[in-house]
């Protein structure tokens, strides 16, 4: 988990956003080995990069790719099951060749980076999508619709806005693409029940966010269906200590008295 936590604590410079994927998707797959995947999107990149004219042409980089990676090889977004967990695993992706829109986009944006291309993620509301801008040519694509040219209007309206706001274009960081993956996997862990799971990515959203208390108080009550009443007290406690007023926080004191309780008939 080195580069995903690297992107977690805010070191861009050490954490690479596709091994930090690649990592996140050894949550679900614990033997996954990220160097053949590494290697296929190398083959993606290079094999992309024989198909271009002229590395100085942004359009033709977008519409090389375009063919590409989503008529030719058949990317494309899984609309059938979206909250398959498998959506959200780069490997997977990459395998499948189908996905939801940010993990089909974080290829897009690793094939780019390998052709040193400048491809930027953005995180719309209910959608991601990405920006080519070399400074010459500048557009937006759509990888989980075939990785068609969309423009800004259109990205407003798959974001659901019914106004041209400006600040929904704006380009969000690894560390932003990393916990937003996150949050994906961990709400597909819930749906599923998948109790482990869904505290390791909760865990995971913490590090990424410590000073955000609903996390703490999250997880101690899914440590509380497992059974972990001394990491939920924990929880429940650095919960408490975050928010000295929170509304609940008779009920939650009385869940620690519960849990001191139980902890003492055990000794």
């Amino acid at each position: 988990m080195e580069h995903l936590r690297q992107l977690l604590e805010d070191d861009p410079v050490k954490g690479r956003l596709d091994r930090a994927a690649l990592e996140l998707a050894s949550i679900h797959f614990p033997e996954l080995t990220a160097q053949p995947f590494l290697d296929q999107l190398n083959e993606l990149a290079s094999k992309l990069g024989d198909r271009l004219r002229n590395f100085n042409d942004g359009r033709d980089f977008v519409e090389s790719a375009q063919r590409y990676l989503f008529d030719d090889l058949g990317f494309h977004g899984n609309e059938t099951d979206f909250f398959d967990p498998l959506n959200s695993c780069l490997n997977q992706v990459i395998e499948r060749r189908t996905g939801i829109p940010i993990t089909l986009s974080v290829l897009y944006m690793e094939i780019a980076r390998r052709l040193a291309m400048p491809v930027f993620g953005i995180g719309l509301p209910r959608h991601f999508v990405v920006e080519f801008n070399d400074g010459n040519y500048a557009t937006y694509i759509d990888p989980f619709h075939g990785g068609r040219i969309v423009t800004a209007r259109e990205c407003f309206a798959l974001a659901g806005s019914q106004v041209a706001d400006p600040s929904l274009l704006q380009r969000v960081s690894h560390k932003q693409i990393v916990m937003r993956m996150l949050k994906n996997l961990h709400g597909v862990y819930l749906r599923r029940q998948d109790l482990p799971r869904a505290v390791e990515t909760l865990g995971l959203l913490i590090l990424g966010a410590p000073e955000v208390s609903a996390g703490y108080k999250r997880r101690g009550l899914l440590q509380m269906g497992l059974k972990r009443y001394h990491a939920a007290r924990q929880d429940f406690e650095r919960y408490l200590m975050l928010e000295p007023e929170a509304s609940d926080r008779v009920e939650i004191t009385k869940q620690i008295e519960a849990i001191h309780r139980w902890l003492a008939r055990m000794n």
